[in-house]
């Protein structure tokens, strides 16, 4: 399998519900490095799993969509626990999304998979990855 992977980050704002999260119940801040990876059995004929500035702007767009935001105050979050599994999913199904639609410079139908990682620090990280048919 090919991948090709770019990587951005954001900083949020958000609070848990749930004596299983201590302190986080707080509101509190977190700064992600959110890695994307497109995955393909093959690469094209050009040699790519994706144009890579393709991938990267795709990523921009929806990393911008939550940055310097408070994830609670935002509607389509409204009584969801915004924890790291939980972005990592919502991510890549934006990519997803984006893929199916040719944004990523690829037959869409040539792709494979996505994976998002959002790293939390140097010790700790969450991921969510499926196919894309």
């Amino acid at each position: 399998m090919f991948t090709v992977e770019v990587r951005d980050h954001i900083m949020i704002a958000h609070s848990f519900r749930g004596a299983v999260f201590g302190p986080a119940q707080a509101m509190h801040g977190a700064t992600f490095v959110v890695d994307a990876a497109i995955l393909s059995k093959e690469v094209d004929d050009n040699g790519i799993v994706v144009d890579i500035g393709c991938a990267h702007t795709v990523l921009k767009e929806i990393l911008g969509d939550l940055n310097y935001k408070n994830l609670d105050e935002m509607p389509e979050f409204k009584g969801v626990n915004t924890t790291t599994e939980f972005l990592a999913k919502y991510i890549r199904d934006r990519i997803a999304k984006a893929a199916h639609e040719g944004r990523l410079g690829r037959e869409p139908r040539d792709l494979h998979t996505v994976r998002v990682t959002l790293s939390e620090s140097h010790v700790a990280r969450a991921s969510y990855e499926a196919p894309l048919w």
